[in-house]
């Protein structure tokens, strides 16, 4: 039985990369991720050429048995996600617990984070955070957006551009104008943005735009 490396990969940039992460997908046998097309292209820019599996969120059962089955015949199989590190708002962690459950040895790669990532250029104090993932679309949303503007910890959570405009109007209807938001855009992509201020002015901001990317939402903890 060998080991499953779970590595965290770039989420933009393919230059977001360690050493150490290029090193063990060079040396596994197998990599199970997000999206085959996705992972092609960074395996490509580093020359690795290593059988790929998909393994995401709508994937079968069996497919995580397959995954399973190979780290008990012996085989090393690293995890990626499309972007940053497996298992932060993403079915990385029902692997990780059927691969403790069978006994294998679970080793983390660590590397790129969004979440991370827009806290350290947010300004904001991040030594305690409540992170929400991904808002449900529907049953949720609202109670969610309100425990946010209610914490007194900071909150982060990402958001689709489908629904970042109505998300910062919901928001501008619970948060006193006064609070600091900070939303990242693209983050070390080549259009990356940063738009930090009372909600008011980054919803402005954001309606002025024909808005597209991928985004991590910052609210300052309630005073």
């Amino acid at each position: 039985m060998k080991t499953l490396f779970i590595v965290a990969t770039p989420i933009g940039n393919l230059e977001d990369i360690t050493l150490r992460a290029l090193r063990v997908l060079k040396e596994v046998d197998l990599i199970a991720c997000e999206d085959t097309r996705v992972t092609k292209r960074l395996l490509d820019k580093y020359q690795i050429i290593k059988p790929t599996l998909s393994y995401h969120q709508h994937s079968q059962v069996g497919r995580l048995d397959k995954i399973i089955a190979a780290l008990e015949s012996g085989k090393d199989v690293a995890l990626v996600s499309d972007a940053g590190t497996p298992g932060i708002a993403d079915p990385g962690g029902m692997l990780v617990s059927a691969a403790r459950t069978a006994g294998v040895k679970v080793v983390a790669i660590p590397g790129p984070s969004a979440l991370v990532a827009a806290l350290s250029i947010s300004g904001i104090a991040a030594d305690r955070f409540l992170f929400l993932g991904f808002l449900p679309h529907k049953k949720g949303r609202q109670t969610l957006l309100q425990t946010a503007a209610d914490s007194t910890y900071p909150v982060v959570f990402y958001e689709s551009v489908h629904r970042i405009k109505k998300t910062l109007e919901q928001l501008s209807s619970l948060l006193s104008p006064e609070r600091p938001v900070i939303v990242c855009r693209e983050l070390t992509k080549i259009y990356e943005e940063v738009a930090a201020g009372p909600i008011s002015e980054v919803l402005s901001h954001f309606d002025e735009k024909n808005t597209k990317g991928e985004f991590v939402v910052i609210i300052d903890g309630s005073k």
